[in-house]
């Protein structure tokens, strides 16, 4: 009875399941191929590295690049002058019997720009040794005086001033402001200050292109029409 009782007892026991062969084959095989993988990415991460620091380096041409910037603005401010004319007009009437004056201080804005346009390759030279940019640039163009009349100050002088002589007095000032700010606007100091002001505007323009192009820290030298060129 003790038997019997036993043998039913081990049959009525389960059997352990095994893990299937074929699962553990494939689990062992993906630990075993991590390591091989973290080794081929680094070997490509080292080569990519190798090629970016001793690769060639072919950025195409720099001129290109520079002409690009120019095109970009066509025209190009570069500097602007506050002005204050200050004129004097006068107006007779009935035959000289009626005199009247007007002094105007007329505010005048000026604008220096470069025509970009004008700008072409034989104007750039790149020496690739120094990494330097020689640009010859056309002179500067003052452009027309911007009157303010809003803010306009004036002076009358007269027994009677009236409302059409008065009206000729302003025409006529204003003429006179105009030119007389062109004159100040062509001021050899105002002249100077522009073409400073251009030239560095000129430099930032080109060199960051370049510098984005890949061709590091490069010397922008800038020269206008009749100037001679940096050693």
């Amino acid at each position: 009875m003790g038997d019997r009782k036993l043998t039913e007892e081990k049959e009525g026991t389960q059997p352990l399941q095994k893990e299937p062969v074929p699962e553990r084959q494939r689990a062992l095989a993906r630990v075993q191929a991590v390591p091989w993988l973290l080794f081929i990415l680094m070997l490509a991460l080292s080569a990519w590295l190798a090629w970016r620091a001793f690769g060639p380096r072919d950025y195409g041409d720099p001129l290109a690049t520079s002409l690009v910037a120019f095109e970009k603005q066509n025209r190009l401010t570069v500097f602007s002058a506050q002005l204050s004319p200050v004129v004097a007009s006068e107006d007779s009437r009935f035959f000289g019997a009626i005199q009247s004056r007007q002094v105007a201080v007329i505010p005048a804005r000026v604008n220096y720009t470069l025509d970009l346009s004008e700008v072409d390759a034989s104007r750039l030279s790149w020496d690739e040794a120094s990494r330097t940019l020689d640009v010859q640039l056309p002179a500067i163009e003052v452009g027309r005086p911007n009157l303010d009349e809003g803010r306009a100050q004036y002076l009358r002088e007269g027994i009677w001033i009236s409302r059409d002589a008065q009206d000729q007095l302003t025409r006529d000032n204003t003429r006179l402001a105009e030119q007389q700010a062109v004159k100040q606007a062509a001021n050899p100091v105002l002249m100077d200050l522009a073409r400073n002001a251009a030239k560095d505007a000129i430099r930032q323009n080109l060199a960051i292109p370049l510098q984005v192009a890949g061709y590091g820290d490069v010397t922008v030298n800038v020269r206008f029409d009749g100037e001679e060129a940096q050693p």
